[in-house]
């Protein structure tokens, strides 16, 4: 068994943040990855992905994007290379290849780490392994039924046919739109999704959402923060075809022959069942949306900050749906689930994970003393789970870490 003072868990953006501060500390730590560096941006994303938040968001303490695009959005390719360029300028110690296969208390003190590369003990443990678990699949269909999006590659891979995308968050809304600019007939089932403009009043929203303060928001600032955590991810999409962003809302889907469902809630026999929800659904994510753009408006006249004219936004003004497809006689070949992602840690045998699966935590500390957690959503901030935000958590548990240390060393 070896013996090291911190364990990393995860090389992915956060795992590295984490890493870059320790080996700044002059921490003594490895980084395990069951894979290799960003292994789910190389293995489980589609091949046209790119990043949703501009390039000037790439950054990572001691690194940041400084290529010649920085409104640009990097593919997913080239985020991997981003990140393997960042590892390698501090020599992160990363174990590739490496599967944890138990995390447990070790009998002498501390932690036991066991892979299929042999077993560590570390004083200290921090698992930055992301809010990705086992992909969520709807009741109603056998996974045997479905292709999830983890598993989506491109157009040309999949089954001749047209295609049933389940979820219109910003994987589904991006896939269903990819799906249909191929030619596919495209059914899209709408849940709880939240719509945003891709730039508003000539800035990128992120942009707005950085500027009035709403990434730096916390958990303690939400009335309920289990639903905050559960936020479904932006429709947004970060293409820029000869240079102009590009929507992909549910009113621009539609306008380009994506037929809206209401939600997904079971089969019978070949036809799929959808409720008639789209209409209020649609217009509580409106809503929502336009509260921020509020937001953005009286933040922009408090401050007497000079803008373009804004584009309007076009409310949902959407097509009543049908309740149900008959999958056999409308021609569909697949049936393409996103509809994100449980947690998943069969590995963990810590009491430090909730009734809903989740790591409980707080600013990245958990009940289990020395063992943290960074790369959560809404971890702290409503940027944690995003790739600029996790440096801030990092800072956080790193700092708590090394004063833990020192505390300890002075006994």
């Amino acid at each position: 068994m070896r013996t090291i003072d911190t364990i990393v868990i995860g090389a992915g953006h956060a795992g590295l943040a984490v890493s870059r501060l320790l080996t700044g500390a002059g921490r003594d730590h490895v980084v395990i990855e069951r894979g290799r560096i960003a292994e789910r941006w190389r293995t489980e994303r589609w091949d046209s992905l790119r990043l949703v938040n501009p390039n000037w968001m790439l950054r990572l303490p001691g690194w940041e994007y400084d290529g010649p695009d920085p409104d640009g959005y990097l593919s997913a390719g080239r985020f991997v290379r981003h990140l393997v360029q960042y590892a390698e300028s501090f020599g992160a110690p990363v174990v590739s290849e490496a599967t944890v296969l138990e995390l447990t208390q070790a009998s002498a003190g501390g932690y036991r780490v066991v892979t299929d590369r042999g077993t560590w003990r570390a004083r200290h443990v921090v698992i930055a392994t992301g809010p990705h678990g086992a992909p969520r699949v709807p009741g109603g269909l056998g996974a045997a039924e479905v292709l999830t999006a983890n598993n989506y590659r491109s157009p040309g891979l999949l089954a001749p046919g047209g295609v049933l995308v389940i979820g219109a968050s910003s994987s589904g809304v991006q896939i269903a739109d990819e799906l249909n600019r191929a030619g596919r007939q495209v059914h899209l089932s709408v849940g709880r999704h939240t719509r945003m403009p891709r730039c508003y009043r000539g800035m990128d929203i992120f942009w707005w959402l950085e500027s009035i303060g709403r990434l730096a928001r916390t958990i303690d600032d939400v009335r309920d923060p289990a639903a905050a955590r559960r936020e479904p991810s932006m429709q947004l999409i970060g293409h820029r075809p000869g240079g102009r962003p590009r929507a992909v809302d549910l009113p621009t889907l539609q306008s380009a022959g994506v037929r809206l469902l209401g939600r997904f809630y079971g089969m019978d026999g070949s036809r799929a069942l959808f409720r008639s929800d789209l209409a209020g659904t649609a217009a509580a994510a409106d809503l929502r949306m336009h509260r921020l753009l509020d937001a953005v408006d009286e933040y922009i006249a408090c401050t007497g900050l000079t803008s373009e004219v804004p584009a309007g936004v076009r409310p949902s003004s959407l097509v009543a749906p049908a309740q149900s497809v008959d999958l056999s006689m409308a021609g569909i070949g697949t049936v393409l689930v996103a509809t994100g992602y449980r947690p998943e840690y069969p590995w963990l045998q810590l009491p430090i994970v909730g009734p809903d699966g989740h790591i409980q935590q707080d600013r990245g500390m958990t009940a289990a003393p020395g063992v943290y957690v960074v790369g959560q959503r809404f971890q702290h901030r409503r940027d944690s789970g995003f790739i600029d935000g996790a440096r801030h958590d990092a800072h956080t548990v790193v700092q708590h870490l090394l004063t833990a240390c020192t505390v300890e060393s002075a006994r």
